[in-house]
Order: structure tokens, then C-alpha cells, then sequence
């Protein structure tokens, strides 16, 4: 298994176990108050601007551990450079990736427009955001196994 296929396997685990880890914590913290309450508009403020931020720095952290992991098992170290190949991928995955998360986007304003309480919208974009990332990580993954 080569070092591309193998950082996107760790990329999609890592995905889901940040996102399903950070939903388990928050959960509980659920204010019990009306739907429209400001502490409900406080919960998703703060459940979306703190789950960017762990993931951003889980994702850094869980990098460097992989290379460093890598590079003992391996006696290799990561490419440092990205032929076209790479950057084809890249951009394939994050065509699809984007794609997921206008998609979402889209459905969570349709949500407000058939007048659905504002957490759905809030719920369809932290899984849209969510399932964009794992649409990432299983494109590359699969161009790097089957080709492009």
C-alpha cells in the first residue's frame, strides 16, 4: 500500500472518529429551552466554531503522528514532491468534496425556506461539512487504488 493510500485511510478515520468523538461531547450539552431560545443559537455558534477548530488541529496533530509512524515502520520518507497524478486527485477530491458540501448548503437554506426550525439547517450543514470531508478522503483513496 503506498504512502498516498495509506494517508487517506488514516485521513477518513481520523474524520470520523474527530467528528463522531466531538458530536458525542456535545450532545449532552443540548440546551433544553425552546427551539428559537438564544442559548439554542449560542449551542450551534459554538458547536460549529469549536468543532473547525479541534478538527483543524486534530487533523495537524494526527498528520504528524502518521509521518512519524510512517517513517519509523517504513525507513521511507513522505514524498515531497507531488507529480501530476497527485494534483489530478486532489483536484478530483475536492471537486467532490465541494460538491457535497454546496449541495448541502443548499438543502440547509431550503430548509429555512419551507420554514423547518433553524437547527435543522444547522444539523444539515455540520453534516454536509461533515460528509464533504469523508467524500474527500474516500476519492482519493479509491483514484489512488483504482486510477483516475
Amino acid at each position: 500500500m503506498t504512502y498516498q493510500e495509506q494517508k487517506s485511510i488514516v485521513s477518513l478515520i481520523s474524520a470520523i472518529l474527530i467528528f463522531g468523538s466531538y458530536c458525542a461531547y456535545m450532545y449532552p450539552q443540548y440546551p433544553q429551552g425552546g427551539l428559537e431560545s438564544t442559548a439554542a443559537f449560542h449551542y450551534w455558534g459554538t458547536f460549529v466554531l469549536i468543532l473547525t477548530l479541534v478538527s483543524i488541529v486534530a487533523h495537524i496533530i494526527i498528520s504528524i503522528i502518521f509521518n512519524i509512524i510512517f517513517r519509523i515502520t517504513t525507513g521511507e520518507k513522505e514524498p515531497t514532491f507531488a507529480d501530476e497524478l497527485d494534483k489530478l486527485i486532489d483536484l478530483k477530491a475536492f471537486r467532490n468534496s465541494f460538491f457535497v458540501f454546496i449541495l448541502g448548503f443548499l438543502l440547509a437554506m431550503g430548509s429555512l425556506v419551507i420554514d423547518q426550525p433553524i437547527q435543522v439547517m444547522f444539523l444539515i450543514l455540520i453534516a454536509s461539512g461533515f460528509i464533504s470531508d469523508v467524500t474527500g478522503s474516500i476519492t482519493r483513496l479509491y483514484h489512488y487504488r483504482k486510477g483516475v
